[in-house]
């Protein structure tokens, strides 16, 4: 018959040793290897674990470093991701995106470019472009007859005086019909935002402020 000795004290040098405390609560695939090892040595030779708890057990194991895997590429996208974004938003700096509106100022090349809405065809259209300030008219352009649709229009002899102090111009469009013309111009991106929460990018327009770049269609 073998005694059994209840231990009911431990003197100092009994005390557990917190040095050698896992720095970590997760399991490693060694980690897990060697705990099943240890449970198929002691396990009950009278009801031997089942080949399904030991299959569920694997699978299980299987599954939560599948995901660690998952996640760490994951992170790995969104660092890729959140570069590329970076990237495309230092590209758009100074470019010129169309956009809906009357006001616009020479670009580095010393013109003004736009488009022009059509709602129906037109036997006339003119593009007429006033100084924003004074009212001033400083260039008028008979574009002729139209279709209905997107006309493309543009102003590239600019005074040098006009060039140089970017003043802002203020372009019409109009027709010999009875529905009005939607003019777009294309306006300098003088800043970008990155939003934090992953969303699109928002670029800061010259003389249009905020505006979403899903918003944006054209970029020159």
């Amino acid at each position: 018959m073998t005694e059994t000795t209840a231990l009911t004290g431990a003197g100092p040098t009994y005390l557990p040793n917190t040095s050698t405390k896992a720095s970590s609560d997760n399991l490693g695939q060694k980690d897990f290897l060697t705990l099943m090892a240890a449970q198929l040595q002691n396990q009950d030779p009278f009801a031997p674990m089942e080949n399904g708890e030991f299959l569920a057990q694997m699978a299980q194991f299987s599954t939560v470093s599948g995901l660690e895997t998952v996640n760490q590429t994951l992170a790995g996208i969104s660092d890729q991701i959140g570069g590329n974004r970076i990237a495309t938003a230092s590209s758009l700096m100074g470019q010129h995106v169309l956009v809906p509106g009357t006001t616009a100022r020479p670009d580095a090349e010393g013109s003004i470019h736009g488009v022009a809405d059509l709602p129906e065809a037109a036997s006339a259209v003119t593009v007429l472009y006033s100084h924003a300030r004074t009212g001033e008219e400083l260039h008028r352009q008979e574009m002729g007859a139209q279709p209905a649709g997107l006309m493309g229009f543009d102003w590239s002899s600019l005074p040098d005086s006009l060039v140089q102090s970017r003043d802002a111009v203020r372009v019409t469009v109009t027709t010999d019909g009875p529905a009005p013309a939607s003019p777009f111009v294309y306006a300098r991106v003088v800043g970008v935002q990155l939003p934090q929460d992953g969303e699109n990018l928002t670029l800061d327009v010259e003389d249009y402020g905020l505006r979403s770049s899903l918003e944006i269609t054209s970029i020159r």
